[in-house]
């Protein structure tokens, strides 16, 4: 069984490295309905992987777990034996133990400020690949948009482009720690401008480091001074024609309206 009360704590309850919530899950379900098949359904099992799964049970504890009954009146059925009972029981007060000892350490956790600080950014899930970290340096409103500076940690700035009601709602203010979203899609490499300028807000100059060729795109990545690293997704007729290869100098530009900035609520 998974323990997620707490969003930065899990724990996975399992007993002889391989049984685990579903297998008891099954038995629970035997011990209410006395039939392998209805047990199964419920636990997600097949019928077939049910008994497959309480054979490799009854090998670990060298005792079998349920009783199969053929033909009577009701046709027959399956209980639990005097062990299997017995294991259902020590599972739910592990079970029980093992949330109580979760709940004590996100109480301990909750007195750490920074430490909780520093893990609840590992619990945003989102598709976007590049999450820049840093801090509002700067916050200009205007009566439909707000552009908000982002500064990171190697001295780079991030800008964001959003609508002054979306900054009214996050209620963003300059020194707040704020994440900038930018998906890899949204990410133009410029090896060479030409003498041109670009009018996008966002050129960040670094060196790239990684690639990753897939069948039609390839996933780049750009270290920036600082070590923060800028991805791009590349067709690979781009990345042949501008010869793309690791050590080479680029910069990754990006329009400040594809930036999505996120801050603690």
């Amino acid at each position: 069984m998974t323990v997620n009360d707490h969003p930065l704590l899990q724990g996975d309850l399992r007993l002889a490295g391989r049984l685990d919530g579903r297998f008891f899950d099954l038995l629970a379900a035997l011990a209410l309905t006395g039939s392998l098949q209805k047990a199964a359904r419920a636990a997600g099992y097949s019928y077939k992987g049910a008994w497959l799964v309480l054979d490799a049970a009854n090998a670990l504890v060298h005792a079998p777990l349920v009783d199969k009954a053929t033909g009577g009146a009701g046709g027959g059925g399956t209980r639990l034996t005097a062990e299997g009972e017995a294991l259902l029981v020590a599972w739910r007060e592990l079970q029980a133990r093992h949330a109580a000892f979760l709940h004590e350490q996100a109480a301990w956790l909750a007195t750490q400020p920074a430490l909780d600080t520093l893990l609840k950014r590992m619990t945003m899930k989102t598709t976007a690949r590049n999450q820049f970290l840093g801090r509002i340096a700067s916050v200009t409103a205007g009566p439909s948009t707000t552009t908000v500076r982002v500064a990171l940690a190697g001295g780079q700035q991030v800008t964001a482009s959003l609508t002054t009601e979306a900054a009214q709602e996050l209620k963003v203010k300059k020194g707040q720690e704020a994440l900038a979203l930018v998906k890899s899609s949204e990410v133009v490499l410029v090896t060479d401008f030409g003498g041109y300028q670009l009018s996008a807000r966002n050129q960040l100059a670094g060196t790239v480091s990684r690639m990753e060729r897939g069948a039609v795109s390839s996933l780049i990545g750009l270290t920036l001074p600082g070590g923060a690293v800028v991805t791009a997704s590349v067709t690979n007729d781009a990345v042949d024609g501008l010869a793309l290869a690791v050590g080479q100098p680029a910069t990754a530009v990006f329009k400040a309206y594809a930036v999505m900035l996120a801050v603690r609520a």
